[in-house]
């Protein structure tokens, strides 16, 4: 995922910004995450099901824990430049404080991050998706 994020900025001709490394951290550790999570849960599901049935699995929740555990990342990154104008911990105002700026991140990440996955990710994702839905081992299929 970092890779690419790297070409969509390249090809955008943004690969120079002085962010680039966080960025590409980012995406790298969100996609990590998302696939030591989802990978098992993706393979539970489709136990004993077709090779249709598991592309479409892996395919599908590979793309949203993808994305949701890199909202989240940034998200939290988010969180971390702006607690330093917050309240303190546990008060009323910190949870509502945390809750908006959390959500103002995602929906920053969504307009402005998700295009990063593109024109890379799309069949990266489905080649990625093949493999794993081929590659399931026999007593699981």
């Amino acid at each position: 995922m970092a890779a690419c994020a790297f070409v969509s900025l390249a090809m955008q001709g943004r690969a120079e910004t002085f962010h680039l490394d966080k960025i590409l951290l980012i995406f790298f550790t969100g996609g990590l995450l998302a696939w030591i999570v989802v990978l098992p849960v993706a393979r539970l599901l489709t136990r004993r099901r077709s090779a249709e049935t598991r592309f479409a699995a892996h395919f599908a929740l590979l793309s949203l824990g993808t994305i949701a555990a890199t909202a989240f990342l940034f998200a939290m990154d988010y969180r971390l430049f702006y607690a330093q104008w917050h309240h303190p911990f546990g008060t009323r105002i910190w949870a509502y404080q945390f809750v908006f700026t959390a959500a103002g991140a995602v929906y920053q990440f969504l307009v402005m991050g998700l295009r990063l996955y593109l024109p890379v990710g799309l069949p990266i994702l489905a080649g990625a998706s093949l493999w794993l839905a081929r590659s399931m081992p026999p007593y699981m299929r």
